[in-house]
């Protein structure tokens, strides 16, 4: 086999450099989708620079709120068909009414506009169609998970037992605080919608209910 005199006076760092530099491309997971139907627009991309809208959801470590329990927040869903709302809180205790989180959860729990009520069929678990998860901007040990939005606390299953995995903080211990790593606004917070094979599909201010809304309007069929 002719091997080129280029090739053979390759370095074996660059090598190395070249692979770390392109690993999304080596895993496959470098994929950047357009706008489309089930992709959204840039308009509030500023909200979570590190979530690019149409690029694969790009992990980072969490702690658990109800044990503590660190977690990397992509590890902690699966490859179930499912749509996923990450909600990246605002300043305010997700305990007062002034949180932009609360307002959120109310919204998605009670109004008729909600696409988690308007696409879940009745008798099947809240997050059946729609798992929506909360990140807040307090440590573990600032919060009691008793005050919490109920929505992010649903009895699920025959036995209606309560889910305690949908609540993270940041991991201020390591220093590797989600916010700071994905660009996340901190006063505003932020909606990442993800798509079932784990894409971004859009990037949304909290408070921004009727885009939520239509989004899902596009592509999703009422549970009726």
């Amino acid at each position: 086999m002719l091997v080129s005199k280029s090739a053979t006076e390759l370095n074996p760092s660059e090598v190395q450099n070249y692979f770390v530099r392109h690993g999304r491309y080596t895993a496959g997971t470098a994929t950047h989708y357009r706008p489309s139907i089930l992709t959204g627009g840039s308009e509030y991309q500023p909200l979570a620079e590190g979530f690019v809208i149409g690029t694969r959801f790009h992990s980072a470590p969490v702690i658990r709120l109800a044990d503590a329990k660190p977690f990397q927040l992509g590890h902690t869903v699966k490859a179930d068909g499912r749509w996923r709302l990450f909600a990246f809180a605002d300043r305010t205790d997700p305990a007062q009414s002034a949180s932009r989180l609360r307002a959120l959860c109310d919204f998605l729990a009670a109004a008729a506009a909600s696409p988690v009520r308007k696409y879940t069929p009745a008798g099947a678990d809240i997050d059946a169609v729609i798992d929506v998860r909360a990140i807040v901007q307090q440590g573990h040990r600032q919060l009691s998970l008793q005050t919490m939005p109920a929505l992010l606390l649903p009895q699920k299953g025959r036995l209606g037992l309560r889910d305690y995995e949908k609540l993270f903080c940041p991991d201020l211990k390591s220093g590797n605080d989600v916010f700071d790593m994905r660009g996340i606004d901190r006063d505003r917070g932020c909606l990442i919608v993800v798509r079932p094979d784990q894409y971004v599909a859009h990037v949304l201010p909290l408070d921004a209910y009727s885009k939520l809304a239509s989004f899902f309007d596009r592509f999703m069929l009422p549970k009726d």
